[in-house]
Formats: structure tokens, sequence, C-alpha cells
């Protein structure tokens, strides 16, 4: 059984704009990827393992001190070493690095979430210590909406320009890049989260990615 790791902010951990809950295990784009991926396999004996491990506000690896302990960088290590051997990592972050707290440029961001990867490569809790493979996530665009704009602030505009960067900066470390906001949309509820409906759509585009890979 092939394991995979998904390691995101709070549209991993399942954040629904609507009740400012979390979504069931039944909606949360990683479940329904597991679902996915175990489709042809008898349900005694599955193929895949998922991971979820998404935590509300983390960052590409800044540090948070409004928001607290954030640093999806330095979250990592231990993470990946509970869950070896790990297959794949699927990484989407970048959403909260878009805060003006940390004036960031979609370079910044790019590189935040490659350092990430970086990270991953050099880890070697793959199979036989070996590294796991990467799949580097675009977010998709946030979009208009007062909710958070107390802490988002107008970052539309910058948010639309990450893919390019993560393209390139993926290309650069031999990672499978995703530009996830080609396949879903940020809800128009509060203008950073996802709706069912896009959960299940990116599980569906993260398993053919994964499919790919093997």
């Amino acid at each position: 059984m092939k394991t995979i790791l998904c390691y995101g902010d709070s549209n991993t951990w399942g954040f629904n704009p609507r009740t400012q809950g979390r979504y069931d295990h039944k909606t949360r784009w990683p479940m329904v990827l597991k679902n996915i991926l175990n489709r042809n396999a008898s349900p005694d004996d599955p193929e895949w393992w998922v991971v979820e491990e998404g935590l509300n506000g983390r960052t590409s690896c800044r540090e948070d001190f409004v928001g607290g302990d954030k640093n999806g960088l330095r979250h990592l290590l231990p993470v990946l070493e509970s869950h070896k051997p790990i297959d794949v990592v699927a990484v989407m972050l970048g959403t909260n690095d878009l805060k003006p707290r940390f004036s960031p440029t979609p370079y910044d961001i790019a590189q935040g979430v490659q350092n990430i990867v970086i990270a991953v490569q050099k880890s070697e809790v793959g199979p036989d210590g070996d590294s796991p493979r990467v799949l580097m996530i675009c977010p998709p665009p946030t979009v208009e909406s007062p909710v958070f704009k107390h802490v988002f602030g107008d970052c539309i505009e910058l948010s639309k320009k990450l893919s390019p960067m993560y393209r390139a900066l993926a290309q650069e470390r031999g990672a499978v890049f995703l530009d996830a906001g080609k396949h879903i949309k940020t809800s128009s509820i509060d203008g950073i989260h996802l709706d069912p409906e896009d959960h299940r759509k990116l599980a569906e585009t993260v398993a053919e990615a994964v499919k790919s890979l093997f």
C-alpha cells in the first residue's frame, strides 16, 4: 500500500465557508482522494493510504506572530518522520502567505513553497530511504468577499500571479506542478475557502496527477 501525505492549510483541513466549521470526512478533498485512488481496490486491501495534514493559517515558511505557530517548513520534518515511508507528498500552500502583514511578492510565496519541496526531496522518508515524489499545487486565486478582508486585504491580483511562479519553481526542482485554479474556484462566500463541489474536483484532479507518477 502506497502512502500520500496531503500537506496544506485550511483548505486541506476542510474549512467550511458557510459554517466556519469543518467539513465531514466525506467532503474533504484528501478523504475524497482516498476513495478515488482505492476505487478499484478491495476494501480489505486498499492500494493507497492518504494522510490529511492541514492546519488553519499554515504558511509556507513564514513565522506568523499574529496567527501563532503556523510555519509549514518548520513543522514539516516531524510530520514526514511520523508517517514514513511516504510515496508522494502533495503540497498546497501559499494562500496564507498572501496576508499583507508578510509584504509578499509572488516570487516570495512561490519560493516559500519551493522550500517545502526541497525539504521533502532531502528528507529520505520515502520507501527504502529514498525521497517521496512531490506534487506542488498552486492554490486557486482568492475572490472578492468582505468576510476575511480584514485579514487578507486586497490580495486578489497578487493571488492571480502565483501560478507561473509555482510552475517555474516546481520545474526547477523536478516536482510535478498542478495549477488548482484551472480546475476549481474559491468560494464567493468568504473568498478564501472551497465549496464542497470544488473539494471533489480537486480530489479528482490530484488523483490523476498521482496516477501519472506510477
